[in-house]
């Protein structure tokens, strides 16, 4: 019995291993590939240390195009990533203490229709989105990727901090009752405080989610010079010319940088956040 549990255990971690090391490799072939001479890279695709490493990708990508350098592109993906963030976890944690804790006429149409906001695609979203968007003479501009984030319109980030916030016992709201508080003055003394687990699992989500938004981009930023880090990448591929791909896998690499260094240092209020918001079936 000792003995198949243990090959169990073996074949497990093997598996596990396997599998893993499939889903990392083409981050891994990238991160290698920005080494390589960019003649070089697809004609030694199968050799995953590069034979002459060299940093030139690096230096002509961080250049940039047309003056413009990536600094300018990482620059306008903070601005954007960092002021939506802002943005969706303050409204969310408004939203969802509203639903958790005050009793309201329409509380459970709201809550539905936030839970139904969950389930639509994007893409059904988005003409309707681009046409209220131009009526306002928002396309053009950074308004469409910051603004609307400021209303909560992303229903997941509510019901983590709804759920997050259900956990917490109304003694103490009753205690801040007992004390003077309003519904604003619990909000900021008491619930705030402790939902801090959950404004960071949102702060790492939203600014993950922002920072690889390509599509939003796409459509309603027009400039270059306008251009977040997942919109300028695609520059670096000319289908009438040649395609400098060695400064395209550099400017990725340091692209994914800014969420991998997050979720190192956050880790731990991002696992906290989930475990203990109820996100189980």
């Amino acid at each position: 019995m000792l003995m198949k549990r243990r090959i169990g255990t073996v074949v497990y971690h093997v598996l596990v291993c396997g599998f893993g090391l499939v889903m990392i490799y083409p981050l891994v072939w990238m991160v290698m590939s920005s080494f390589k001479p960019t003649n070089t890279i697809f004609t030694t695709a199968s050799q995953l240390i590069p034979a002459n490493p060299t940093l030139e990708n690096y230096s002509n990508g961080w250049a940039g195009f047309a003056k413009i350098t990536f600094a300018r592109f990482f620059s306008n993906s903070l601005f954007i990533s960092i002021i939506a963030t802002i943005g969706t976890v303050i409204s969310s944690a408004l939203v969802g203490y509203g639903l958790s804790r005050c009793q309201f006429f329409g509380r459970r149409i709201l809550f539905v229709a936030m839970l139904l906001s969950m389930m639509l695609p994007a893409q059904v979203l988005m003409i309707p989105q681009y046409l209220w968007y131009q009526k306002l003479g928002w396309v053009g501009s950074y308004k469409p990727l910051i603004i609307p984030y400021f209303f909560a319109i992303q229903g997941f980030f509510v019901y983590l901090t709804m759920n997050f916030i259900d956990g917490i016992p109304r003694e103490l709201d009753e205690a801040a009752k007992i004390d003077g508080c309003s519904y604003y003055g619990i909000f900021a003394r008491v619930i705030f405080p402790l939902i801090t687990p959950a404004l960071i699992t949102g702060c790492i989500f939203s600014f993950m989610w922002r920072w690889d938004d390509f599509l939003s981009a796409l459509l309603y930023v027009n400039e270059s010079a306008k251009y977040p880090v997942s919109l300028a990448l695609k520059l670096f591929s000319d289908p009438g010319s040649s395609s400098d791909y060695g400064a395209m896998f550099a400017m990725a690499t340091l692209s994914i940088m800014p969420a991998v260094l997050m979720f190192i240092f956050l880790q731990k209020y991002l696992v906290e956040g989930i475990s203990t918001s109820g996100l189980k079936g």
